[in-house]
């Protein structure tokens, strides 16, 4: 139900996010405690602030009462997704090429599920990660068929 919901709403948001010049990074309906929660991640450029947090807000406020997509009760936050944004599309992807990444994968690929370093390049649907392995520096290629979540990753 929260995958089908978060689909209506992305369908919703992604025209108002384009006419304020915003990226809509991702759309969640969870549930926490009694509370649902509908949560829409936005950036830009030249990043977010709380203008244009508080723009997508009072307009989506209005659409979602209109199209009504979500039968319970729910508190909408629009937000950055932070630094350690999600990478949900091909072209996420490509964009954080030169920048820190951690990727899992549905299955083991050399052995290894998970993997953080800089990422390289984003050829022919394959990551090229190059990461360290204590003092050691290794490259990773992972086939983006494979990949289970992709975030930017701060690296220590």
């Amino acid at each position: 139900m929260s995958k089908s919901i978060s689909s209506k709403v992305e369908a919703l948001a992604a025209p108002i996010a384009s006419e304020l010049n915003l990226e809509l990074v991702d759309v969640e309906f969870k549930k926490e405690g009694p509370n649902w929660f509908l949560r829409v991640f936005i950036d830009s450029e030249a990043g977010v602030d709380l203008d244009d947090c508080e723009a997508l807000s009072e307009r989506l406020s209005e659409v979602l009462d209109a199209a009504d997509p979500v039968s319970e009760a729910y508190f909408l936050e629009v937000s950055s997704p932070g630094a350690e944004r999600p990478l949900k599309k091909e072209a996420d992807i490509e964009k954080a090429v030169g920048k820190g990444v951690y990727v899992t994968t549905y299955e083991p690929v050399d052995g290894e599920k998970a993997f953080e370093g800089i990422l390289r390049a984003f050829e022919n649907h394959t990551l090229t990660i190059e990461g360290k392995v204590k003092t050691r520096t290794v490259t990773y290629t992972v086939p983006y068929t494979k990949v289970a979540n992709a975030r930017l990753s701060i690296l220590v």
